[in-house]
Formats: C-alpha cells, structure tokens, sequence
C-alpha cells in the first residue's frame, strides 16, 4: 500500500460518529455554539452548567436539530468533588468521554485598584481552576483508553493585554500554560490537548461593552476584520480539535480572534 492510499477523503477527518463530547458552559454562548457544531458532525454531547433548566433546554434544542443524543448535567466545575461526579454522571448517561471542552467562564472587570481579592479569586476558580480540575477528572478514562481530546477555551487576552482585565487575563494566560504542560504530559497516552483562543465574540458576556466607546475602540477596533464574531464562527475551530482532522496536534494555541492577535 502507497502512502497516497492512507490517505481518508478530507470530510471523513471531521466526523464525529461515536464520539462523546462533554462541554462545560454547553448551555449558552460559545460553549453552546460548539456543541452545536460537534452534534452536526455526528457527535452525542453532554452539556454542562450552574443552570439545570437552562441546560436542559439547550440538550433537547441541539437534539431536535441535530438528530443527535444530548444530555444536560448542573455543575459547579470550581467544587472537585462536583467534577469528579459530573464525569461519572456523563460517562453512564452517553458513554465514555472521548472529547471534553471546557468553556466556563466568568469575567469582572475594572481597575485594580477597584477589584477585590475575592473578585480576582472568583475568575481564577472558575477559569482556571474549574478548567484544571475538569481535564484532571477525564485523563484517567481517555489514558486507560488511549484516546482522547481536550480542548480549553482561553481567549485571545491570554495572548494580549487590555486595561481592566487583570483577572481575566491572569486566567486565560495560566490556561495557555497549563493547556501546553497538559499536552506534554498526555502524549505518549493517545491524548491531546489544545487551547482555543476566541476573539472579540458577541456572548453575553461581552453585551455589557458592546456599544460602548472602549468596546469599539479597544475590543472590535483592535481586530483586523474591525467587528464583532457571530458565535457560528466558533465552530470550525473546535471541530477541527475535536476530530482526527487535528490528530498531529497538541500543545497548540489556536486564535480565532478577526487578527486582533496579528497586531
């Protein structure tokens, strides 16, 4: 057999038949975009977040549309004990985790001279913390099966700074780290793992500075393709991650950020 013959059909690479997607955030914004792109490619998805009824009702939205199996578990990702059952929960609802994305997160913003320590410590816990513990509950299962993929959601302000964002980006600059440490250590084990950087995305979380004259100057007027991104435009990114398509990557800090990093 030629090494031309290996060669898969490029669509096939970015199946995912019988895959178990776990998306903490899943109910909303990004973490709900992606689990939406995942299930489009044949995946059955758990989604994970604080709010059950939420969650529940974003499960049966992407199942109707998709066709595919979807489940929806409350969480709090900072709690270990919390994770630990989370994992234990989701492998007896769909199966075993073969793809995890954790995209929790939280942002507060303002001068450092006005956050309080509890404020910077909430955003650590959630961002990082939540996003260390939740890739500790799922290596055991992806390592005895030799296979997995993680994916952390960081954000383009883990590469650059910006004013008032010293807890978020603290938090997202300590993902990239902890994502390629992770990627070394799971190798050898058939796991990778990878850091997602978005950009400027119009989420819920951002709606507070959208029309605002530091949102457009400092956050859109910063990218190259000046505007916001629709949440679709997630997708691909993490579908590539996801799937065999990306099987020769890890440690990778992918941007999906309209340029904003190019500058």
């Amino acid at each position: 057999m030629s090494e031309q013959d290996t060669v898969l059909p490029g669509i096939t690479l970015f199946r995912l038949e019988g895959r178990h997607a776990v998306i903490t955030g899943g109910s909303k914004g990004l973490g709900y975009a992606m689990a939406a792109g995942l299930a489009s490619a044949g995946a059955s998805v758990t989604l994970v977040a604080r709010n059950s009824l939420e969650a529940s009702a974003s499960a049966a939205a992407i199942s109707r549309d998709y066709g595919t199996k979807a489940a929806s578990l409350d969480a709090d990702i900072t709690d270990p004990q919390a994770v630990e059952q989370m994992v234990k929960d989701a492998e007896a609802g769909l199966g075993p985790v073969d793809i995890l994305i954790n995209s929790a997160g939280i942002n507060i913003r303002g001068p450092i001279a006005e956050l309080t320590l509890d404020q910077f410590h909430q955003v650590m816990e959630t961002n990082l913390t939540g996003t260390w513990l939740c890739c500790r509950a799922v290596v055991p299962g992806m390592r005895q099966r030799r296979n997995g993929r993680i994916i952390n959601v960081a954000s383009a302000l883990g590469l650059v700074g910006l004013a008032g964002r010293t807890p978020y980006t603290a938090s997202k600059g300590a993902v990239i780290q902890m994502t390629r440490t992770l990627a070394l250590e799971v190798a050898a084990d058939g796991i990778t793992a990878n850091a997602l950087c978005p950009g400027p995305f119009l989420t819920e979380m951002n709606l507070p500075i959208a029309d605002t004259e530091d949102g457009k100057r400092f956050v859109v007027g910063a990218t190259a393709l000046k505007r916001w991104a629709r949440l679709e435009e997630i997708q691909g990114a993490a579908m590539f991650l996801a799937s065999d398509a990306s099987s020769y990557v890890t440690g990778a800090v992918l941007a999906v950020d309209g340029g904003w990093t190019a500058q």
